[in-house]
């Protein structure tokens, strides 16, 4: 939900199902498969999940060329082995969905595999792996270690993995964690035939970069984070290529018009902060950067207020209500701009571990409302039921969700656990 050298080595549009990698993964899922072959994967422990997805569309969508409703499947196993006392492990998250429709979101990734080496006043990391800033609940503002995988889901939580070296120094003061990024994952999008993609569709095939070297651009971020009473802090500088790019018109190799993808490079300082008091939990994340144009400021912030046991029950109730702004105004790529997000989250506490959360977020100056809806239960000791339900209503041609204003949709997924 963001927005020129021609890249050689990606792929080009994909609308067969077939699996979509870039050239980092063959030699990862190589790497994986030799490491099984001598049998260095054994000693530890594995587990994941299988996953059977369902999305659901009420409304023919608004580019014909755009699929309906169907079904996916995912397969994401982890393994884990540790030794000197714990002190070292090794942790492989490999990533693999096929889409019955969309041959972009027909996809492969190694979200993690990572060597950590821990001592009482350090751990450093090296390898590929994730890492998540923020503290808010309906954006993720200052998170920008990882790349968004925005084939996945339109949320942005879903994030690829990043080649890094990690040090985390433990300190009485706090920790510093030290971060060197040598190779940059662009964002996917949806192809031709997908849903919840723009009109017209981002074409990554010819993506842009202010850098001449491209993907190979190392970037660096430095992050001090504590507990302070009932503070949480973290305090950030990140310097290096946009994980957000801004979109651009153009024309495809067949001359159709398409979305260009360009990465800056830029230089941000970002603040998350969450106060627990009691029952209330506040929340702020906010940010300054530069690169994108001009220097603009950006958050989010609100809290999450928690009735434990309403109706006489072992249940909780939680309200949330959070305030997005940035200083861009009608012209940032985000439809947070000048927002109001208010929610509800029911936690049953019971044995299945029943959680729904319902939210709308609303512009404030009229142009656009998202309804969300997502609820979660287990089922058994191995099988759990997710639903997520999306609804776009009043959304105005000037705004960035105008593209899925057709979009509404209901998904239901089925996971294995193991």
């Amino acid at each position: 939900m963001a927005r020129a050298p021609v890249r050689p080595e990606a792929s080009q549009e994909n609308t067969t199902g077939t699996m979509h990698i870039t050239p980092l993964r063959p030699r990862l899922f190589l790497l994986l498969a030799l490491l099984c072959q001598h049998g260095l994967l054994q000693a530890g422990e594995w587990s994941g999940y299988a996953q059977s997805e369902v999305r659901l569309f009420p409304h023919s969508p608004a580019d014909p060329t755009q699929a309906g409703s169907g079904v996916s499947l995912a397969f994401q196993p982890e393994y884990y082995t540790a030794w000197s006392d714990g002190k070292q492990s090794l942790t492989i998250e490999p990533f693999y969905r096929w889409d019955q429709h969309d041959g972009k979101r027909t996809h492969g990734d190694v979200r993690e595999l990572v060597w950590l080496k821990a001592s009482d006043t350090w751990e450093l990391r090296a390898g590929i792996s994730k890492v998540f800033w923020g503290v808010a609940e309906s954006q993720h503002l200052v998170d920008i270690i990882n790349q968004t995988d925005l084939v996945e889901d339109i949320d942005q939580e879903d994030k690829l993995g990043q080649p890094m070296v990690n040090l985390t120094l433990v300190r009485d003061w706090g920790n510093l964690d030290l971060f060197v990024l040598p190779w940059f994952r662009e964002r996917t999008f949806p192809g031709r035939n997908g849903r919840l993609r723009t009109i017209p569709r981002v074409d990554t095939s010819n993506a842009e970069y202010e850098s001449g070297a491209r993907q190979k651009h190392v970037d660096y971020a430095i992050r001090w984070s504590d507990y302070i009473g009932d503070w949480d802090i973290g305090v950030a500088q990140f310097i290096g290529t946009a994980r957000d790019p801004r979109l651009f018109p153009g024309t495809d190799d067949s001359g159709k018009p398409v979305l260009i993808p360009r990465y800056d490079l830029i230089k941000q300082t970002s603040l998350d902060l969450q106060a627990t008091k009691g029952s209330w939990l506040w929340k702020l994340e906010a940010l300054t950067r530069s690169g994108q144009g001009g220097r603009y400021q950006s958050m989010v912030g609100g809290f999450e207020y928690t009735r434990v046991g309403v109706f006489d029950t072992a249940a909780d109730l939680g309200y949330i209500a959070e305030y997005h702004y940035d200083t861009r105004d009608e012209e940032a790529p985000t439809p947070f701009e000048d927002d109001i997000m208010v929610g509800l989250r029911l936690t049953l506490n019971d044995i299945p571990s029943t959680e729904v959360l319902v939210g709308v977020i609303a512009d404030r100056d009229g142009s656009g409302v998202t309804w969300n809806l997502e609820a979660s239960r287990r089922i058994g000791e191995n099988w759990t039921i997710d639903a997520e339900a999306r609804a776009f209503s009043h959304i105005s041609s000037s705004d960035p969700l105008y593209s899925y204003r057709d979009d509404d949709y209901l998904q239901i997924a089925l996971e294995r656990h193991f």
